[in-house]
């Protein structure tokens, strides 16, 4: 299996299992693949947020070697890429969750902070949601 990050014409972005990039073409053509938000099937591959290369082969060595992995770079970009990609809500993230999941307002990327009650309640009405630890912003250091 293989997992695509996708697009749809309205700009809607999820992702997609398929067995190959050849299934998810044809898959594409025959209009099966829709975007869970409007429905759209003008879907198209975009690129992954995160890649990890976890090993290469040289052409005259049987053995792989591992390459040393940056994890410091590579939790940067995680938290770049979810602060771009996401409005920050703060203290307001249970309420907008809430209202997004009832239909109150349109669906989209948030990020935000919520208490171990209000964590309680999203989670018992369906509402899926993964923690992410930003570091602290330092206003004394200059950068």
């Amino acid at each position: 299996m293989i997992v695509f990050d996708l697009e749809c014409s309205q700009g809607h972005h999820f992702e997609g299992w398929f067995d190959s990039s050849e299934a998810f073409d044809g898959q594409c053509r025959q209009g099966l693949v829709s975007c869970p938000v409007c429905g759209d099937t003008d879907v198209r591959r975009i690129l992954s947020p995160v890649a990890v290369k976890k090993g290469v082969r040289e052409a005259h060595q049987d053995e792989a070697r591992s390459e040393a992995i940056d994890y410091r770079k590579l939790a940067q970009e995680v938290v770049r890429y979810v602060q771009e990609n996401s409005e920050d809500v703060g203290s307001k993230f249970a309420v907008e969750a809430l209202k997004m999941h009832y239909g109150v307002s349109e669906p989209r990327n948030i990020r935000g902070s919520a208490t171990e009650e209000e964590e309680k309640i999203l989670k018992d009405e369906g509402i899926e949601f993964f923690k992410v630890p930003f570091p602290k912003k330092d206003d004394k250091k200059a950068n």
